[in-house]
């Protein structure tokens, strides 16, 4: 099946694009105001309740909901459920974030808000405007991306710096000093 490539194809009403996402952005500031203090987990959609990584994210975010941090996701499957479930477990609000895209998922059983959105700057602004840190699963491209971004808005001074946690697999595996990706000491924030 053809994708249609939202932001290359202009048409005439693109313009109207712009409208969409401010009121997705001021609908999802809205919905998550007043939230206490947060922790936003980002990770792969793509791992199994078995995975090592589904078991500890569910440990780390029960843990962080224990000390009374909600838990904010984008609300899919994989590091994000097995966020989400920590968080209900715990009994802290549970937020997913869940963009649409062609062939992803719907939101999580274990988010209590949801909020649905067409862009990536939303899910991100959202995420980054409410917590108070952030933890990086890391297994694919939107987690990196994501990461980065968090990274640049400290190191140029946009948002005001909190701790980014980087979280090694159980199983020992450590994509962050491997051969295809270290941030080393590169970052200076």
């Amino acid at each position: 099946m053809p994708f249609g490539y939202e932001i290359n194809d202009l048409a005439k009403e693109e313009s109207w694009r712009m409208f969409r996402i401010i009121g997705e952005l001021v609908e999802g500031f809205d919905k998550l105001s007043g939230m206490g203090p947060a922790v936003t987990i980002y990770g792969s959609a793509r791992i199994q309740l078995d995975d090592p990584l589904y078991v500890q994210t569910q440990e780390i975010t029960r843990r962080l909901g224990e000390l009374g941090f909600s838990i904010i996701t984008g609300g899919g499957p994989g590091v994000m459920e097995a966020a989400n479930r920590g968080a209900l477990e715990a009994g802290v609000t549970s937020v997913g974030l869940n963009i649409e895209l062609p062939e992803e998922q719907a939101c999580n059983p274990y988010s209590h808000k949801d909020h649905h959105v067409q862009s990536f700057l939303c899910t991100q602004s959202h995420a980054r405007e409410v917590c108070h840190r952030f933890h990086h699963h890391a297994r694919g491209l939107g987690t990196l991306d994501e990461l980065t971004e968090v990274l640049t808005l400290m190191q140029t001074h946009k948002i005001r710096p909190f701790p980014v946690i980087l979280s090694i697999a159980s199983s020992g595996t450590d994509f962050w000093t491997g051969e295809g990706f270290s941030l080393g000491s590169r970052v200076h924030l």
